[in-house]
């Protein structure tokens, strides 16, 4: 009997993300018996929050651009231990498009393979861990799609994952948590940051005093983050919005302005910043493609857990942003009790939540901490009125704010399923990923989860060799 065969004997479960959710999960898994296959779209694990420079760069001190990176070390060294003990399989550029229910109640996850996403492989598993993270949410101004302007998690992965900067001078604007860590890591790369732009008011802030008090760690956090500030000599603008980006070509300057009470600019409070980058962004959303496809319940945008995350689909389990936006921490509890859960259950046994109280109450805590700074960190409330009728709205298919707000007043649409099928604002390649909440807005409705086939484009050669696959019961890895 080879070795093969004797791992075929155990449970086997696949885990989908390797950031700080899906890494805590595998480990958690991993040593309590489970054989785990770790998939992940990019080359290394890590995810955004340790994502590392390219093994090529050669870089001396990756440790300057991380948060925590002794927990990351312990991450790293953990997998790598399973991994050579053969207890995980890590299946680095699977970029999972589809996880399949079969018959027999296991599941099939399907992915594409490299950078160019065209040779497809499948992993037939007994159950699911979906670790798939969250992604920026973008909202469009005039002169957005110029060259220099990037999302505020798309700079952090520039520098993070190739040590560049976009440009010499930056502003970074919008509004949340990330914000200061973009902002003190460009500065400390070398990047003159003329100013960072903070839609949200300070007071709100003042007024969390219980949920702040609860989290000393995170009021130490910021504190150390406000002291970057002031080293780097970094300007503060709160109540603040970008207005327009400028430039002939690619960026040049960007101007903004003043918020009031009721999150409109203020008039003749605009002001014009010279910069090469400007890096903004208004809060993360969570990926919930997969989940949507096996039929898991949401709360709102995100996957609906129970106290062991696991969602209502019987053999699947979610954790970290993909059930709601809460951070590292967050997410490092909840891929732990995942990954315990899991492994219990997959082996028969029921699961005892006292061998993971200690992340349970770091889970409760962490959950209220955040809640608590959702609607101060929100985008201002009259935020659409910024997008002019000539502002491109949906990119990939250039469809304009005029087009969208001509559906809604002229043709009647209240909802942006209609106002896609009026415009085709969403039918492109990113499928509304990002012109979705900007849609919305500009409709007047809430933003609501997207149910979608796939979770990424698929080549049809591939959907074709996975129905014959299907067919045929063939024998995959």
């Amino acid at each position: 009997m080879t070795d093969r065969d004797l791992e075929r004997g155990r449970p086997h479960l696949a885990v989908i993300g390797a950031g700080p959710a899906g890494l805590a999960a595998a480990l958690a898994a991993a040593a309590r018996g489970v054989r785990v296959t770790l998939l992940d779209s990019a080359a290394e694990a890590g995810g955004q929050f340790y994502r590392q420079p390219a093994t090529g760069l050669r870089a001396r001190r990756p440790q300057a651009l991380q948060h925590a990176w002794r927990t990351w070390e312990r991450l790293r060294n953990g997998l790598a231990c399973h991994v050579q003990a053969g207890r995980v399989r890590h299946s680095t550029d699977h970029h999972v498009w589809l996880v399949e229910r079969r018959t027999d109640g296991g599941f099939t996850v399907h992915a594409l393979l490299g950078p160019e996403q065209q040779d497809p492989a499948e992993v037939r598993v007994d159950a699911v861990l979906l670790a798939t993270g969250g992604y920026e949410k973008v909202l469009p101004f005039p002169g957005w799609t110029l060259p220099g302007v990037v999302t505020a998690g798309g700079a952090q992965a520039m520098l993070k994952g190739s040590l560049a900067l976009s440009g010499r001078t930056a502003v970074v604007a919008g509004t949340g948590p990330l914000l200061l860590p973009v902002a003190t890591g460009l500065a400390a790369a070398g990047a003159e940051v003329a100013a960072l732009v903070e839609s949200a008011d300070p007071k709100a802030l003042a007024r969390r005093t219980r949920a702040l008090a609860a989290q000393p760690g995170k009021v130490a956090e910021g504190a150390e983050y406000a002291a970057r500030l002031l080293r780097h000599r970094i300007r503060l603008l709160a109540r603040h919005t970008v207005v327009e980006a400028h430039g002939t070509g690619r960026l040049e300057a960007v101007t903004v302005a003043a918020l009031d009470a009721d999150g409109r600019v203020r008039p003749g409070t605009g002001r014009r910043i010279p910069c090469e980058t400007l890096a903004v962004g208004h809060g993360m959303l969570p990926h919930t493609d997969l989940a949507e496809t096996l039929g898991c319940r949401l709360d709102g945008l995100a996957v609906h857990v129970d106290e062991e995350q696991r969602t209502d689909v019987p053999g699947v389990w979610a954790a970290g942003e993909a059930t709601g936006i809460g951070g590292a921490a967050l997410s490092l509890a909840e891929g732990h009790i995942a990954g315990r859960s899991a492994a219990a259950r997959l082996r028969g046994a029921r699961p005892d939540p006292r061998e993971w109280a200690a992340a349970a109450r770091s889970r409760t805590r962490l959950r209220a901490f955040f809640a608590a700074l959702d609607p101060v960190y929100a985008p201002p409330a009259h935020w659409p009125e910024q997008i002019t009728d000539d502002t491109v709205v949906c990119r990939c298919e250039e469809v304009t704010g005029g087009a969208i707000r001509a559906a809604v007043a002229e043709l009647g649409a209240g909802d942006a399923r209609t106002v896609k099928l009026l415009t085709r604002a969403g039918m492109g390649w990113c499928q509304g990923r990002m012109c979705g909440p900007a849609v919305a807005g500009l409709a007047g409705c809430e933003l609501t989860p997207a149910r979608r086939p796939f979770a990424r484009p698929v080549p049809l050669g591939v959907l074709a060799r996975a129905r014959e696959s299907t067919d045929g019961d063939a024998e995959v890895p």
